[in-house]
């Protein structure tokens, strides 16, 4: 560094001509700049200047001297903007928890933008059920995920931060011809229907015992599956009712033509969820950036 800082000075005076300008130029004194000029000159074993009515010329050796001095200090700030760079580099393991589809949470987007705003850093995707995503953010398993939960009603735990995405609703999807089986709308009567259920931890099962609550009635379980294409291809065999995403069940409707209970919606909000102590974490703070990107806050 210190040849560098003659280098500079070898350099400076150069350009200005002048060691009292090239003292201001680096903010140095007048004999600062006259110690690293003849320490430069006393190592090469060369003359770099020569003395001018107006100031230093550089000599033949000086002149020779000159670009390779310039290349050198471009070098050398080049090694340090690279240097300086590393130390807002996102690099490690970011783990992500994802629920249902990849298209319906936009993950192929997300991941996207996150590799382009750090693209030394290592995505990990773990997929289950919303449940098991909080499960896994609580163990520290998980650094941010996707849960599914009634509007309003995210993870109400002091370790865990959350952001609601968008909204839809649930429908309850019957088979093909049960019409007659689904005049009486009430949760009770529903309820008494044979049902395709889900584990706990799936958005689910926690919907449909938000809903029949106050009614104080359970389903009539006669299957329990934890994916939802097997619960849909469980309804067009006849076997029994399900909850469906508004798009699902309104494509098997039109497709396959299935039932949708009227009048029956239940309101679902799509959040990601972060673990609070690592949310200043440069590769959370990527994430969130770029879910920004991805899902805009209104």
């Amino acid at each position: 560094m210190q040849d560098l800082s003659r280098l500079n000075a070898f350099v400076t005076v150069a350009r200005t001509g002048s060691v009292s300008r090239a003292a201001q130029a680096l903010h140095l004194t007048q004999p600062a700049i006259s110690l690293k000029l003849k320490q430069l000159q006393e190592g090469l074993g060369l003359s770099l200047f020569e003395r001018h009515p107006h100031g230093l010329l550089l000599t033949a050796d000086g002149q020779a001297l000159l670009p390779s001095a310039e290349k050198t200090l471009a070098s050398a700030r080049g090694f340090e903007q690279a240097a300086a760079a590393l130390h807002s580099t996102v690099r490690g393991k970011l783990r992500i928890g994802t629920i249902v589809d990849p298209e319906f949470i936009r993950l192929g987007s997300l991941l996207r933008h996150l590799l382009e705003r750090a693209p030394n850093l290592e995505t990990e995707l773990h997929h289950g059920m919303s449940g098991c995503v909080l499960k896994a953010l609580r163990q520290n398993e998980l650094e941010i995920g996707f849960y599914l939960a009634p509007p309003g009603e995210g993870p109400r735990d002091d370790s865990l931060c959350y952001r609601e995405l968008a909204f839809f609703d649930y429908f309850i999807l019957a088979p093909s011809g049960w019409s007659a089986r689904l005049t009486d709308t009430d949760w009770p009567s529903l309820a008494a229907l044979p049902w395709i259920v889900t584990p706990e931890n799936s958005v689910h099962s926690r919907l449909l015992a938000h809903a029949m609550r106050d009614s104080q009635c359970t389903p009539h379980r006669v299957a329990q599956v934890d994916q939802e294409v097997c619960m849909l291809d469980l309804v067009r065999a006849g076997v029994g009712l399900t909850l469906a995403r508004d798009v699902l069940a309104l494509a098997e409707r039109q497709e396959r033509g299935l039932n949708i209970v009227p009048d029956t919606r239940l309101p679902c909000a799509l959040s990601v969820v972060w673990r609070h102590d690592k949310q200043h974490e440069p590769c959370v703070e990527a994430a969130l950036q770029s879910l920004e990107e991805v899902w805009p806050s209104e």
